[in-house]
């Protein structure tokens, strides 16, 4: 049963140093409150997962919160490089972390497969590819019935399980409306999971094919207006394209960098994200 917490107890009683979480989004709802409850919180050694890793990654790096990267495509999407990620990798600031890299197929069926209780992953995929080479969680194995060669990853089950949605009533179902990704996945495959939401309803009021979560699917509920920013909701405010080009100089430089998340993050709490989007 979904408990209904502020963000910061949410936080405080899911993720623990050395956890391995996944923030999932894919373009939208991505869940940059709780990512920055989390850094606000000083959580350590965390093996952080995500199909397309942005801007909340490459905070969460230079903050010194994760030990390893699991990922698909990593970028400021429209802009470059993520520059935190980068030095960390190359230059071991603000200390080396490790990198486990996937394609999106792999990703989204590694978190199928841990959504369905499975220990692997098999698929169409990586023929002719190099990363096997530089990943030894990519394996090839024979269809029993066919003959065909696939390919093979580990299940994906991450300790906690991190997404915005647009809605939860007040039993703790959450509806997920728009792009979905692999949200769903990942909340079903994770051991306790955090939902951020922009309100509380009496009823989510759900068009047919909707994604709704059960109550008993979700650990904790934390409304958060705004919380996907700058990312965008679906419903409620679009994608702030001038926080991720003005993101590149900022990330760029190691002070700049410091010096913004300490006014940017933490110095202000979950309130900030509502005051953010009202002028989109």
């Amino acid at each position: 049963m979904a408990k209904f917490q502020s963000l910061h107890d949410a936080v405080a009683e899911n993720i623990r140093d050395g956890d391995t979480v996944a923030y999932e989004g894919f373009t939208h709802l991505i869940p940059h409150a709780a990512a920055h409850e989390t850094i606000r919180q000083k959580r350590r050694d965390l093996t952080l997962v995500r199909m397309t890793p942005d801007l909340i990654y490459d905070q969460l790096i230079g903050m010194g919160c994760a030990r390893k990267l699991i990922f698909s495509f990593a970028g400021n999407p429209g802009v470059g490089l993520l520059r935190r990620l980068r030095d960390s990798v190359e230059n071991g600031w603000p200390h080396k972390i490790e990198i486990e890299e996937h394609s999106h197929a792999a990703m989204a069926n590694a978190y199928e497969a841990g959504a369905a209780g499975l220990p692997c992953a098999i698929f169409r995929g990586y023929l002719g590819a190099e990363l096997k080479r530089v990943n030894p969680n990519i394996k090839s194995v024979t269809c029993p019935f066919t003959g065909e060669e696939l390919a093979a990853v580990p299940a994906m089950n991450p300790d906690v399980g991190v997404i915005h949605a647009q809605k939860a009533d007040r039993q703790g179902n959450v509806l997920i409306e728009g792009i979905v990704g692999v949200q769903k996945e990942c909340i079903l495959a994770s051991k306790r999971s955090i939902v951020t939401v922009e309100e509380i309803v009496d009823d989510l009021n759900p068009h047919p094919n909707a994604c709704v979560l059960p109550h008993w699917t979700v650990t904790s509920i934390a409304q958060v207006t705004g919380g996907a920013h700058p990312s965008y909701a679906q419903g409620y405010y679009p994608r702030d394209n001038k926080y991720y080009i003005d993101w590149d100089p900022i990330a760029a430089d190691r002070d700049a960098f410091l010096a913004w998340m300490e006014e940017n993050v933490l110095k202000v709490g979950p309130e900030i994200f509502a005051s953010r989007v009202e002028g989109l």
